[in-house]
């Protein structure tokens, strides 16, 4: 299949690349680098083999979108654009309809125009919002509570209007819940600069010494060690859960969703503990009092990507901690080289 992959610069489109490239798609890429890092293409072609031409292009520019679709022949579309840090959106809500609801209508226009009938879209556990039943199945509420998951759930709903208006189009909501770790390469990973806003990177920077200490929000939650809980999956897994989804595609139609999770919760203290194991460092933490809206315990049922694609999480948070710290060190070398 020919494939374009939106976001394909960022964390979880490089790695979704990857995949797709190793199970003998075409891929191109389009990214606006605002957050994808200028040069991954070479990374992806080192580790695959294999060329990507990753054009560098805001979606929210319509006539530019149609070009592209006009002149890729594209068969199908995963669309991993747009902003992804939730307490960024609570602070910015405008900046979040603006770059994920904004860059979703002219890809959508254009696929519509130029006969893209498959579509994968990067959706996420925050559109079920505080749950109050565990685990997380895909018919639980999709109740959001922060203008991220409020953008997320809006383009679920208007896939599934297309799906309804369009008999012919097959799409798949793709619910993440929280990728972390990198590609055991050592060459693609989660880039951030300054302080992070996710936790795997934030530790990895204190492991480094270039943060003095983590912060834990909350150390009295109704859990096993009061801290929050959360359903950690390898990106490399989120990534093969894209092709799984794409290839299931092929001989279906209409709208449908699925969770990509272990199923199982870890604590913000097992995950501090993983990554001191990982890093042979000291990782030191502060505890400050809980964030508002932060939920005690998510993670999913993930038993129904397994029966519709085959798909399960496979890597160990082990492995998870490990490759993350191996793109840490790499990065640091190829920075001290830069």
């Amino acid at each position: 299949m020919r494939v374009l992959v939106t976001g394909a610069a960022g964390y979880i489109g490089s790695h979704t690349a990857v995949e797709l490239l190793h199970a003998g798609h075409h891929v191109t890429g389009v990214d606006d680098f605002s957050e994808g890092r200028r040069g991954i293409d070479a990374d992806i072609a080192r580790i695959t083999g294999q060329p990507i031409e990753i054009h560098d292009l805001d979606l929210r520019d319509a006539s530019a979108v149609n070009v592209l679709l006009a002149t890729g022949h594209f068969d199908a579309i995963v669309h991993l654009a747009g902003r992804k840090f939730v307490g960024e959106s609570v602070r910015e809500p405008l900046l979040y309809f603006d770059r994920n609801i904004g860059t979703t209508v002219p890809i959508l226009q254009a696929a519509q125009t130029f006969g893209v009938q498959q579509i994968v879209f990067s959706s996420s556990c925050t559109v079920y919002g505080n749950p109050t039943h565990l685990p997380i199945t895909e018919h639980s509420p999709l109740v959001p509570t922060t203008p991220y998951g409020f953008t997320k759930r809006a383009i679920e709903q208007l896939l599934a209007d297309l799906c309804v208006s369009q008999p012919e189009l097959s799409i798949m909501s793709l619910r993440y819940f929280n990728p972390i770790g990198a590609h055991e390469s050592g060459l693609l990973g989660e880039e951030v600069g300054g302080i992070p806003n996710n936790l795997m990177p934030f530790l990895m920077k204190v492991a480094t010494g270039e943060l003095p200490e983590f912060t834990v929000f909350g150390d009295d939650y109704d859990t096993p060690d009061g801290t929050c809980i959360r359903d950690y999956v390898h990106v490399v897994d989120i990534a093969r859960g894209h092709v799984r989804a794409l290839e299931a595609l092929e001989t279906r139609s209409g709208f449908s969703a699925l969770n990509l999770g272990t199923g199982v919760g870890r604590s913000v203290l097992e995950i501090i503990g993983a990554c001191r194991a990982a890093t042979s460092h000291d990782i030191p933490y502060q505890v400050h009092p809980r964030r508002d809206g932060d939920a005690v315990e998510v993670y999913a049922d993930p038993q129904r990507a397994a029966e519709e694609i085959g798909w399960k999480a496979e890597r160990t948070l082990e492995e998870m901690c490990a490759d993350h710290w191996r793109f840490t060190v790499a990065s640091s070398r190829r920075g001290s080289m830069s």
